[in-house]
């Protein structure tokens, strides 16, 4: 494995580069991506405003017209209702796209491509060390995806909650989508797939390669968390009778099912309420009485949301921990390599 390491002929600097200068650097750097990333942040939010404003009000008052109809020839404004259902799936899957973008442009041009092309190696000749360059790497960019993003996420936020009660459509709290884009995890997702990026750009040092590596790795944790965040915060059990088809209680199943009369659980054959004959011949073979349901309702989302925000960003730092180790590794072993050879 070819070591990370400067030119043997290293010049010794006159003066270590101060903050300001690195900061310098980086901005000149890697501008597209700034301006790319602040005219994102800028154009989605806007989109995020015109959402929970206009979009909003005209879809309501759409709905005001819809539900005092009451006759099949009254009118009401179907376009409104529409163009907000539409504008709100293109603006949530934006926010959630935000993770992979960041993972992206960190293996690929953060890391990858400057290892590639040996701008990196040519940077540790210029008085900064290779572990102060990786965190010059990922510190300013780090602040400006968790400010973006953080922003986004609080404009989704507040433009999912003007359609609550006032539009009959609007998504529920605990909504796949909504849920992810309405709080934490998302500024959480992007840092740890900025830390991804840099981790597996620094083990492949090629660009394409490490940006397909930065959304694997950033599709994987997202997967991971979805599926481990239920159980992460204790549930609610509601009971319901027999008479409902399903059992009840909105919000985060994580268990349903059907209660004994001695107070067992056994799984539900899905065959609907009791009213229904067929149905209480089932319910009464089974002995059972009565649904239950562990859910997480309303009251658990910020719980949950910042649980989860703490796993991610835990293995975003366990990440980052790595990325040093493994340049730290590869840097040191150049010199060995050298004076073993002589």
């Amino acid at each position: 494995m070819t070591a990370l390491a400067p030119p043997a002929t290293r010049p010794a600097p006159t003066r270590r580069s101060s903050t300001p200068d690195l900061v310098r650097w980086l901005v000149r750097l890697h501008r597209p991506a700034l301006l790319v990333w602040v005219g994102l942040v800028l154009v989605l939010g806007g989109l995020l405003l015109w959402l929970g404003g206009p979009l909003t009000d005209a879809s309501a008052q759409a709905w005001k017209q819809y539900d005092a109809c009451k006759t099949s020839s009254c009118h009401y404004d179907q376009d409104a209702i529409g163009r907000y259902k539409d504008w709100y799936t293109y603006t949530t899957v934006a926010v959630l796209v935000l993770p992979f973008l960041v993972a992206a442009w960190s293996g690929a041009a953060l890391i990858g491509r400057e290892l590639e092309r040996g701008t990196a190696q040519l940077a540790w000749t210029q008085s900064i060390s290779p572990a102060r360059w990786l965190a010059a790497k990922l510190a300013l960019p780090g602040v400006l995806v968790a400010v973006g993003s953080g922003l986004l996420v609080a404009l989704h936020h507040w433009a999912w909650s003007t359609g609550q009660g006032r539009i009959d459509t609007a998504k529920r709290w605990y909504d796949t989508g909504t849920y992810a884009a309405n709080g934490t995890i998302v500024v959480a997702l992007a840092l740890a797939g900025l830390a991804a990026g840099a981790l597996i750009g620094l083990a492949r040092r090629e660009a394409l390669s490490s940006l397909v590596g930065g959304l694997g790795a950033t599709g994987i944790l997202w997967a991971a968390i979805d599926r481990v965040t239920p159980h992460l915060w204790p549930t609610v059990t509601h009971v319901s009778g027999l008479s409902h088809e399903h059992p009840t209680g909105n919000g985060i199943s994580v268990t349903q099912g059907l209660l004994t009369s001695t107070g067992a659980r056994i799984h539900t054959p899905d065959c609907g309420s009791v009213t229904y004959l067929p149905c209480k011949d089932v319910y009464a073979k089974l002995d059972a009485v009565s649904y239950f349901n562990d859910y997480h309702p309303r009251s658990h989302y910020w719980p949950l949301q910042l649980t989860s925000t703490a796993l991610v960003l835990a293995v975003a730092a366990a990440l980052t921990l790595a990325a040093f180790q493994i340049l730290q590794r590869r840097t040191a072993s150049a010199p060995a390599r050298k004076e073993s050879a002589v």
